[in-house]
């Protein structure tokens, strides 16, 4: 087969899309070898297709194994026959029979456009994924384009990549509705069967800490620094933060003038609470500070890793926090186990080891 246009439309779309013309042949190669083979006395034979850009040819060959008795004639042709042929052929070799299949030029022609648009498809895929592929991380603002029982879809950039919010990445209680404009905390980007697909998420820590680098210029500087963060997503967050710069007040640049840095962030995550904790190389020191807003009167080392924390009577519950949320994100935060006792608690607890040690003393007196 002979067709100089169809070469001729390759190789303006191998300088328009930038698809490589060699990959696209091998392509419509494989495509053109399924499409014939189904057609092909019912499919059973073996087929190759050869395609030449330079003579603008496309040929099809029936592949059958020459033998001496032939047991399968879809696949097989005696050593007589097939030297008919080419009398070079001997037993075992390969013999490639050219053929012109039924509609040999609407098969083409149709397997030809679907190839095109796979690879047009494939393309753009990977341009965008290329595109996005620095993104990762990053935090990207989206309108919301569908919700369905479980996910969440958003464009992304300029409408060519879309965002999915798995479950686990929704905040229990907010509402997203199509048209909302929402800022969401980039997690993965992958190849999916259905073209570039975006993991977003409005749950991770990561999205707390690219809100604050975007209203505080200080953090984007590198001035403050963010040491660790803790979340439970829609009710609180905890992040520890320290200044490079003794200048530089790390927690007054995150709170900002009357509060209107992390009020901003509050405001984006739908009114979230956001306890900025001053980081310090003391464990103790840190942890008693992680647990705000109580007062923490004493934080004393059990043992690596783990401490205890006393506070004031009237403070415990706030220490520990609703279902112990409080104790909870500070233990996160500090990567410390904390025990959280009140003063009163701690007191008697220090009289009956104090009790324990006498008798022990006395014991051994004896």
């Amino acid at each position: 087969m002979v067709s100089k246009e169809f070469f001729e439309a390759l190789a303006d779309l191998e300088t328009e899309k930038g698809i490589n013309s060699e990959i696209f042949i091998e392509a419509l190669r494989n495509a053109l070898i399924s499409a014939y083979k189904k057609q092909y006395e019912g499919g059973a034979g073996e087929v190759d297709v050869r395609i030449n850009p330079e003579k603008n040819t496309i040929r099809c060959f029936t592949v059958k194994t020459a033998v001496e008795e032939v047991v399968d004639r879809e696949k097989e042709i005696s050593i007589a026959e097939a030297q008919l042929l080419k009398k070079s052929y001997k037993v075992g070799d390969l013999v490639y029979e050219e053929f012109a299949p039924k509609d040999f030029g609407r098969i083409a022609a149709q397997t030809a456009k679907q190839v095109i648009l796979q690879k047009l498809h494939e393309t753009e895929r990977d341009n965008t994924l290329n595109e996005f592929s620095d993104k990762k991380d990053e935090l990207m603002s989206g309108v919301v384009r569908k919700v369905d029982a479980r996910n969440v879809y958003i464009e992304l950039g300029k409408g060519q990549i879309e965002g999915v919010m798995l479950p686990q990445d929704q905040v229990p209680g907010e509402k997203y509705e199509v048209n909302d404009r929402i800022k969401v905390y980039v997690k993965n980007i992958k190849n999916g069967g259905r073209g570039a697909q975006v993991l977003v998420s409005r749950t991770s820590a990561g999205l707390v800490k690219r809100l604050f680098e975007e209203e505080v210029p200080e953090i984007k500087a590198g001035t403050v620094v963010i040491k660790s963060i803790s979340r439970e997503a829609g009710q609180r967050t905890k992040m520890a933060i320290s200044s490079e710069d003794p200048q530089v007040d790390a927690v007054g640049a995150c709170v900002g003038n009357k509060g209107a840095r992390v009020n901003a962030v509050v405001s984006e995550l739908g009114g979230e609470k956001v306890d900025i904790i001053q980081w310090s190389e003391n464990p103790l020191e840190f942890i008693a500070k992680a647990l705000s807003p109580a007062k923490v009167i004493s934080v004393t080392q059990v043992d690596e890793k783990s401490a205890v924390a006393v506070v004031p009577d009237d403070k415990l519950s706030l220490a520990i926090g609703r279902d112990g949320q409080n104790a909870r994100l500070a233990a996160r935060l500090t990567g410390w186990k904390i025990d959280v006792k009140s003063e009163s608690a701690a007191a008697k607890m220090e009289e009956l080891h104090a009790a324990e040690a006498a008798d022990k003393g006395e014991q051994e007196s004896e």
